[in-house]
């Protein structure tokens, strides 16, 4: 379910790229990969490099194809997308107390929304032109919005490709094209073939909002095991689910032709339909945990729903209206957002790396990462499982060394025969691991 990310769910991590949802084994793997698929376990790897990589879509490489990102400089290794879902902008107060809570990036704008204030402010744009100050020349409009949940929203696929096709044909030069797509993509409504055309037919980079903790989604009859095994039902609300939703999504960009950077939504707040009966608000660590499970399973942007339309707690501009009222009823999640954003920012370069593959051990849900020289292990337990203490076995290399926990304040050492043990107090908690050279 996870060959993507070097993850480990209770299967064998030999060759991850079998478990692929029936895709060819020749379109996910080349031959050097298949021959280097070996990695279960505590091998004998002499460097972290020397382990079999995860297939990436290039990291910041891959901006350079689109003049405008390229240009705004998010070739840097330093940038990670961080984008908000329709969040109104009037002056340069608001924009900076975006940027001060890690956002970088509008997808959607008002129609009095000046393109100065972006500009001015280096905030970047996802969207169509609001207004006439957005024209093909605007420095930091970096991408074209070809639409939201067409999946869902029309009556047939055929249909679907036509909206999605006329749109396209709307994009400015220079622009990568952007859309964003519903659990009818990621489930098994749509046939695959389908499937495959949505994702991989007009984008650049795509991505899908399914809010597992706080719509109707875990209470459908139809759950896909291309999203949340049905059997898992028990689990369906937490974290995991997130990083399944980029799973998906990866797995139907891999059959396409070219890579393509996938994102992820995470609801701010409430992510249910307006009229739909209340299910649950997401929880600050909640959030916390469902954007980092998705960047373990390989997110390479994520974007925050801004809106709560379900609920005692609503709002249109969640982030907005918390800046103006402290006491406003999502100023705790606008917070957290901002301290799991700020997170990102501090480790963006190693996030714009390649990851490699490795079994860690048994109910653990993890990304493994180098970086000057530096390995990083990020880490969460898998679905489905109960929280609680977890072992690791590690590559050879870091036999004996210590492992500082990011932002813990903490350090465990790990044993001459390659293993450490940490504890997952809840589904949602995540640690992160840094073992240095030398």
């Amino acid at each position: 379910m996870k060959p993507f990310s070097g993850l480990k769910n209770g299967v064998s991590a030999r060759c991850r790229c079998w478990h692929v949802a029936k895709v060819p084994i020749a379109v996910l793997c080349s031959a050097a990969l298949i021959a280097a698929c070996s990695t279960s376990g505590h091998d004998s790897s002499s460097t972290i490099t020397s382990l079999p990589r995860v297939p990436w879509d290039g990291g910041p490489a891959y901006w350079r194809h689109f003049p405008h990102a390229a240009r705004a400089g998010w070739t840097t290794s330093a940038f990670f997308p961080i984008a908000v879902w329709y969040n109104p902008i009037r002056s340069d107060r608001e924009v900076q107390y975006d940027k001060s809570l890690g956002i970088n990036t509008y997808i959607g704008a008002t129609a009095s929304t000046p393109f100065s204030l972006l500009a001015r402010n280096r905030m970047f744009y996802v969207g169509t032109a609001p207004n006439r100050s957005f024209t093909d020349l605007s420095s930091t409009w970096v991408g074209y919005m070809l639409g939201d949940e067409i999946d869902r929203k029309a009556r047939t696929p055929l249909q679907g490709f036509a909206l999605l096709r006329r749109a396209s044909k709307s994009s400015p030069a220079g622009l990568f094209k952007f859309a964003n797509f519903s659990r009818e993509v990621t489930g098994n409504d749509i046939p695959a073939s389908y499937r495959g055309i949505y994702v991989n037919g007009f984008t650049d980079v795509t991505s899908a909002d399914v809010y597992w903790y706080t719509s109707h989604a875990c209470t459908q009859t139809n759950l896909s095991t291309n999203t949340v095994d049905p059997r898992l039902r028990n689990s369906c609300r937490s974290a995991s689910s997130y990083g399944k939703t980029v799973s998906s999504m990866r797995q139907l960009v891999a059959i396409g032709k070219r890579p393509q950077p996938v994102w992820n939504f995470v609801e701010l707040l409430n992510g249910a339909s307006r009229g739909s009966p209340f299910v649950a608000d997401i929880t600050p660590a909640q959030l916390k945990g469902a954007v980092m499970n998705s960047l373990i399973n390989g997110a390479q942007g994520i974007v925050y729903f801004n809106q709560s339309s379900s609920g005692p707690c609503r709002g249109s501009a969640l982030i907005r209206q918390s800046q103006y009222n402290p006491r406003f009823c999502a100023t705790p999640n606008v917070a957290a957002m901002g301290q799991i954003n700020r997170l990102i920012r501090q480790l963006a370069p190693v996030l714009n790396t390649q990851s490699y593959q490795f079994d860690f051990g048994t109910g653990l849900n993890t990304m493994l990462k180098s970086y000057k020289g530096s390995t990083y292990l990020f880490a969460m337990i898998s679905g489905g499982s109960r929280p609680g203490k977890r072992t690791f076995s590690v590559p050879h290399v870091l036999d004996g060394k210590d492992a500082t926990v990011v932002d813990e304040h903490r350090t465990i050492h790990i044993s001459a025969d390659g293993s450490f043990t940490d504890t997952f107090s809840t589904e949602d908690t995540y640690h992160i691991y840094r073992v240095s050279r030398g």
